[in-house]
């Protein structure tokens, strides 16, 4: 029956997209002599600058926002996603695991005039306890997500006008492919990729765009934050903070980031 083989592409394209991310995985004998956790996310890097540069993301998200209307903001971080937007938004909605970025948030939103909300958790875990809102939006959080069709589910399923998604062209942690070629000699992976997000949205029945572009790299660090952030990622320890340091000065430094942006307006 037609039903079941869209169940088998879905499961297919779903599991494909599980298995490509399920390689980015740190081999045991390098996280297990690790001296913590390699899975950080530094606040300071999410803070919220005073400028937001304008994107094809916020556009997106813009066009669809109703004057005072509402942005759902999923791993929101500081909130560029949502903030890139308000005005025309008058409300914003942030989830995120972690309490510090929901902190800046509602800092953020408070300064701003903005009425504003805050769920702290993981998506979809904490979808039943979040509203809805006309825009959805989700920054480079796509890679995180193995089980990614219920992920995209409850996307949807909170937008009532468009639901805009930002990912990097590669894995994000593609940029360290060198240093853990030189630090551990590991090569690293290339997928998955946005074509195949879109490849799982469509076989969930849903039309989506995809519009690749160049975005500004992330603004620098302090180097020494640079040197401790990537030898965390490398499950390394502080004895190996000088050759990290050599090795990151001898980098060709690049000023933009290959960035792909994922919409299409919910049906109602």
């Amino acid at each position: 029956m037609p039903v079941e083989i869209l169940e088998i592409d879905l499961k297919n394209a779903a599991e494909k997209w599980a298995a490509d991310l399920s390689q980015w995985a740190i081999p045991e004998n390098i996280i297990s002599q690790a001296p913590e956790s390699p899975w950080i996310h530094p606040p300071t890097m999410f803070a919220l600058p005073a400028d937001i540069p304008d994107s094809p993301s916020h556009r997106r998200a813009r066009e669809a926002m109703p004057v005072g209307g509402s942005v759902l903001d999923i791993g929101c971080g500081g909130g560029m996603a949502a903030f890139a937007i308000a005005p025309p938004a008058g409300t914003v909605i942030g989830v995120d695991h972690q309490d510090e970025m929901l902190v800046m948030f509602a800092e953020s939103a408070a300064k701003k005039g903005l009425a504003h909300q805050e769920v702290p958790g993981d998506w979809p875990d904490v979808s039943p306890q979040t509203p809805n809102a006309d825009v959805v939006t989700c920054h480079h959080v796509a890679y995180n997500v193995a089980r990614i069709e219920p992920f995209l589910k409850a996307l949807d399923s909170h937008a009532t006008k468009r639901v805009v998604i930002e990912l990097p062209q590669q894995h994000p942690l593609s940029t360290m492919r060198k240093a853990w070629k030189k630090f551990w000699d590991l090569d690293r992976p290339v997928n998955p990729t946005p074509q195949d997000l879109i490849e799982v949205l469509k076989q969930m029945g849903i039309n989506a765009n995809l519009e690749l572009w160049q975005g500004p790299k992330l603004r620098p660090i302090d180097i020494e934050d640079d040197v401790r952030f990537l030898r965390i990622r490398l499950c390394l320890d502080s004895s190996s903070d000088s050759e990290i340091r050599e090795f990151l000065e001898s980098q060709e430094p690049s000023a933009f980031r290959d960035l792909a942006t994922i919409w299409w307006d919910v049906k109602n």
